[in-house]
């Protein structure tokens, strides 16, 4: 026998479970499986309970909040659930364990701060209380008015305007718009002259006239260089009717 069987051997065996014992086990667990049934049973009850009231709540239209008993934190739990699926506000106040409770209100009447406040600190909220609040801040407004120092107002030894009068001028946005004018003195010529009137086929007509132009000048140079003869007349006449050619198109 190897070693681990030895050890198992000389090991006690689990202590087998009676009859008498495997009843009990099994009554104990139908027990909790009924009392979970019955807490299930009852969750489910109170639920159904808050949505009635709730529904009822919402249909009754005088009523903008509504207050519910005080209850455990489980129970409030599912009070905010239903009241979120219903599109309400829910607040908790209250101590716990001793009076906390739940309040709803319809959406377009939702709580402001002060409300939350004051129910916090355990005070009923009402109409008076917000005006007196509304009073109470609109005096502490004025005090802190009068307690801010007044500043005063820092008056310049110099005035900008005068020192950088060369640059800027007396005038200045609309007052010292100008409207401009050509200086004759430079020449003026009107717009009109400025614009080129020809065509494309003039354009063009002109330019391949200035390259023939340039192109028998080049061949035929006049007066010549050194070791060739005098340019002949039909070559001067065909230069000048280029060049008259040239300025019938301009």
């Amino acid at each position: 026998m190897d070693l681990l069987g030895s050890i198992l051997g000389t090991m006690q065996k689990p202590p087998t479970m009676g009859d008498e014992e495997r009843k009990k086990a099994k009554a104990q667990r139908a027990l909790l499986e009924k009392q979970q049934e019955k807490e299930k049973k009852k969750l489910q009850d109170f639920r159904e309970k808050i949505q009635k009231r709730i529904h009822d709540f919402i249909k009754d239209g005088a009523l903008q909040k509504f207050k519910f008993e005080t209850m455990d934190k489980g129970w409030r739990a599912i009070v905010h659930e239903v009241a979120d699926v219903a599109g309400l506000t829910s607040f908790s106040f209250g101590i716990e364990e001793e009076d906390r409770y739940v309040m709803i209100w319809k959406k377009e009447f939702a709580p402001t701060d002060d409300e939350i406040n004051a129910l916090k600190a355990g005070k009923e909220w009402n109409l008076e209380m917000a005006k007196e609040l509304e009073k109470q801040r609109e005096l502490e407004r004025l005090s802190a008015e009068e307690n801010v120092p007044t500043q005063k107002k820092i008056i310049p030894n110099s005035n900008y305007k005068d020192k950088y009068k060369h640059l800027i001028g007396d005038e200045a946005a609309k007052k010292g718009a100008k409207q401009t004018t050509a200086n004759r003195s430079y020449g003026f010529v009107p717009s009109e002259n400025k614009r080129d009137h020809r065509t494309i086929e003039e354009v063009l007509a002109e330019t391949r006239a200035k390259k023939k132009l340039k192109t028998e000048t080049q061949a035929n140079p006049v007066g010549g260089s050194q070791g060739e003869g005098p340019v002949s007349g039909s070559s001067v006449n065909q230069t000048s009717e280029i060049g008259k050619t040239v300025s019938d198109n301009k």
